[in-house]
């Protein structure tokens, strides 16, 4: 099994995604070896010029910024780390790509290198929350703005086969992200969704509100590309703001520095249940080939988990999976 890590992308260039590697190849009792895509002067200098065993550097000149724009960086950085990354897995030279660069490009350039899983009509980025009874996915989180019915459809399907194969959570059942519980509520859009996700998908439970992603029945959330990132991007910041609110809090009086002390165990296992580095990336959901995206601030710890999702996904055959279960509802699809 080959992985092709970006190391030049992401705010913690190269360290987060080197030792990010390390770290996995001893984690893992699989056999896996990590291709390293960046400029090799500061790849080779933050391995000590001493390259460790199942680890090579596939180098490249080019460095794509978050000023590129992501549809062009294939024709004017064809040597940069993201555009070579991907073209090692359309060339069958590894199995897997990851980046914590350019979302819009690693998009871009999947879907034009790789291309779609037959019969997908867009490609789709979920986001994984865990959540106390396991983990739910929000799917579209940004690419797909201006999605209709039949892509939600499809964004479903290949949410659902991912969460089951590669997460392996069982008894999926579908939810609507929307203004209200009932029917006839939201845009046209969403009530021609609603009636189709009811028609095609036994496992639907109807429309969810924003205030109940993580206590809802549903474990898959469909939503458009705008609303979607809108919401994980919310949800970041509001947990940033609240720990700090929390953290200031507790510097004003010694009762409050007491408390803290006493319930600082609690206070660490939530982090960690809800730190998106426990997890790592998201693959792009209906691209040919499995290209696995993960946030800009990635650290180590981040990238790690992202190369343990990349083996997990490669195992369980995401992408066959997927295929099947599109192909599954090629009616409603057609």
């Amino acid at each position: 099994m080959k992985i092709a890590l970006d190391a030049m992308g992401g705010d913690f260039v190269p360290q987060a995604a080197i030792q990010g590697a390390i770290n996995a190849l001893k984690k893992t009792k699989d056999e896996i070896h990590i291709i390293i895509v960046g400029d090799e002067n500061q790849i080779k200098s933050e391995l000590g010029n001493s390259i460790p065993e199942h680890i090579s550097i596939h180098p490249t000149t080019q460095i794509v910024t978050m000023n590129d724009t992501g549809s062009k960086v294939l024709k004017r950085k064809p040597d940069s780390s993201i555009v070579q990354g991907i073209k090692l897995v359309k060339d069958q030279k590894a199995d897997a790509f990851i980046s914590a660069g350019h979302t819009g490009a690693v998009m871009a350039t999947s879907l034009f290198l790789l291309g779609r899983i037959p019969h997908v009509k867009r490609p789709a980025l979920g986001a994984y929350l865990p959540t106390k009874s396991g983990g739910k996915i929000l799917c579209d989180v940004g690419a797909n703005p201006d999605a209709k019915p039949i892509h939600l459809l499809q964004f479903a399907i290949m949410a659902s086969m991912y969460l089951e194969h590669v997460e392996g959570i069982k008894d999926i059942k579908i939810g609507l992200i929307n203004i209200g519980t009932e029917p006839t509520k939201g845009s046209k859009m969403y009530l021609e969704t609603f009636d189709l996700l009811e028609k095609e998908l036994p496992n639907f439970i109807g429309n969810v509100e924003s205030r109940n992603l993580f206590d809802c029945e549903a474990n898959v959330l469909v939503c458009d590309g705008f609303v979607g990132n809108t919401l994980i991007k919310f949800a970041e910041g509001w947990i940033s703001t609240f720990s700090n609110m929390i953290k200031n809090k507790i510097k004003y009086r010694m009762r409050f520095k007491m408390g803290a002390w006493m319930i600082k165990p609690a206070l660490i296992d939530i982090q960690n249940q809800y730190n998106y580095e426990e997890h790592g990336g998201s693959p792009l959901l209906g691209v040919n080939g499995i290209s696995i995206v993960t946030h800009g601030s990635s650290t180590s710890k981040a990238m790690m988990n992202s190369i343990l999702l990349a083996q997990k996904s490669i195992n369980r055959n995401l992408i066959q999976d997927i295929s099947i279960g599109i192909d599954e509802h090629l009616g409603a699809l057609s």
